[in-house]
């Protein structure tokens, strides 16, 4: 049974790299959504309808149930996939519910890329520069150089063009719309991971609001951040192993 990891924005599947060598199994995939370190087909509007509806295709072709695990927008589209596809997965995880909560209120960036023409100005400032400066600036979040630099060489104007569509799709009252299939996740085995410095996630109050709405565990990694497969992949790896072994064992780390 393949288990499956999808990254989220500004990255590509590499921020998966030192969790992943953690792990004791073979049948590890690692799928980049369109203009997240893959490209973008022609006609895909990068919204998030269209990230779900891509990652249930690509599921899909696998043929069999998969440990479906999310990260940021990763996280968002994989919890779109539970609440609307169960059925092609054994579990799932994600970093996101927070998100889906009723309360959420998109952080500062986000909103600045939902605004049009700031938006614009903002992804090419985050987005531009020398492969050398892009690696900088992931360094200087926390990245792992080796990590930085293998997730730097797949930024550029697609991944902006990605970031704006899919964030101006969710603006709210979009995700808060979402969020009342939260439910129907329960029909799988779900894992909410609350990385307690995460500040893009709404914070630890929201994620378990939405954790139980969605029937899930609740893993919580004190005193890891955003990135947390980076900051801690040994850590990571373990909470995740546990919970395919036994869903509803992962504890609180």
């Amino acid at each position: 049974m393949p288990t499956v990891f999808v990254n989220g924005n500004p990255e590509s599947a590499a921020i998966w790299d030192p969790l992943c060598a953690q792990l004791d199994r073979a049948d590890v995939l690692r799928l980049s959504p369109p203009g997240f370190g893959a490209p973008i087909p022609d006609g895909f509007g990068c919204t998030a309808s269209d990230y779900r509806d891509w990652l249930v295709a690509e599921l899909t072709a696998l043929g069999e149930p998969v440990d479906l695990v999310g990260h940021d927008v990763g996280g968002s589209t994989v919890l779109s996939v539970a609440m609307a596809r169960p059925d092609l997965l054994r579990t799932w995880a994600s970093d996101a519910l927070g998100l889906f909560d009723p309360d959420y209120v998109w952080h500062e960036l986000a909103r600045l890329w939902q605004t049009a023409g700031a938006g614009e100005k903002s992804v090419a400032e985050l987005l531009g520069g020398t492969l050398e400066t892009r690696t900088e600036r992931m360094v200087g979040r926390g990245i792992d150089r080796p990590v930085a630099q293998r997730i730097a060489a797949a930024q550029g104007p697609e991944m902006g063009r990605a970031i704006l569509a899919l964030y101006r799709s969710t603006a709210q009252p979009a995700m808060a719309e979402r969020g009342k299939d939260l439910p129907a996740a329960a029909a799988r085995p779900g894992l909410a991971i609350v990385a307690t410095e995460d500040p893009f996630g709404g914070g630890p109050v929201r994620h378990r609001r939405s954790a139980a709405r969605a029937g899930a565990e609740v893993a919580t990694l004190h005193g890891l951040g955003h990135w947390w497969m980076v900051q801690d992949p040994v850590r990571s790896a373990g909470v995740l192993t546990r919970f395919w072994a036994e869903p509803g064992s992962a504890p609180t780390v």
